[in-house]
């Protein structure tokens, strides 16, 4: 897909399984599973996409999925399904590998947005993208480093502490422009400072969601994580997105949705539901 001056593809790193009650807070399970059944353990299927952005001589991914780093343990736990080089493979097909990426954009340190950031090798935990910044915001990077009780298991240090030890890292501060036509926007709802990176151009206008929309149904109101440290500020944060995609129709790209990558939205008397679901390739 052709937004502005960039092309963006939806990358699919794998599938994994997370507790349907936990993503869907406070929605009772006989309405979350119409929509998302749950297995045995009452989890539901989910993607971990990650989105490319090629343009402008930069080669930028947006988040990097769980990666492969996990125990038999966690693996049972979460239903990790990223099989070894599935990252690469999906690089391949745009005819890049690993080192040819300029730019990861991480909306947020949580495992299954920035787990693929590193993986194991002879020597130890390395970056996964050798030659890229790692674009982390100041205030989430504090959040990681301190995690409370509450969110504690969402952060594993392999995942990131490697990149500032190699001097991979770029910690920015606020919301703003990081590339032409590419700013990222900041939410709080989910976790403290989650960036968003929300490109514009050509009368087109696409909104990476991360966690504050992970999923088609999260497109009510109502429908938020009980992951999120701060649900009311989410269900302000959410309100005033839908607001902005259904005026304008922006496009919403999805990060954990099994099937659709991308929607956008209309509003209702209802609140907002979708009008589209749309492919990024």
């Amino acid at each position: 897909m052709r937004i502005g001056r960039y092309d963006v593809h939806s990358i699919d790193t794998g599938r994994f399984a997370l507790d349907g009650g936990a993503m869907f807070g406070v929605v009772p399970r006989p309405l979350w599973q119409k929509t998302n059944p749950p297995d045995e353990k009452n989890r539901i299927c989910m993607a971990a996409r990650a989105l490319l952005i090629l343009g402008e001589n930069r080669r930028i991914l947006v988040d990097t999925g769980n990666g492969v780093k996990y125990s038999e343990k966690q693996t049972a736990i979460y239903r990790f399904e990223a099989p070894p080089g599935a990252a690469e493979a999906a690089l391949a097909r745009y005819g890049l590998s690993p080192g040819d990426i300029t730019d990861v954009i991480l909306t947020h340190l949580h495992f299954d947005h920035a787990g693929g950031s590193t993986l194991p090798s002879p020597s130890g935990i390395v970056p996964a993208f050798p030659n890229a910044r790692y674009v982390v915001q100041r205030d989430h990077w504090n959040a990681a480093l301190h995690p409370s009780e509450r969110d504690r298991a969402s952060f594993f240090p392999d995942d990131y502490m490697p990149l500032r030890r190699e001097g991979l890292l770029e910690l920015i501060d606020g919301e703003g422009e990081l590339f032409p036509g590419i700013v990222v926007r900041l939410f709080h709802g989910h976790t403290t400072a989650l960036q968003a990176p929300l490109i514009s151009g050509g009368g087109s206008t696409l909104l990476f969601c991360a966690d504050l929309i992970p999923m088609v149904p999260h497109v009510q109101l109502p429908w938020i994580m009980g992951y999120d440290l701060r649900p009311l500020v989410t269900l302000e944060e959410k309100r005033a997105v839908l607001t902005a995609a259904a005026d304008e129709g922006w496009i919403l790209a999805l990060e954990h949705d099994p099937q659709a990558e991308a929607v956008t939205v209309v509003r209702g008397e209802r609140g907002f539901g979708v009008d589209r679901t749309l492919s990024l390739d």
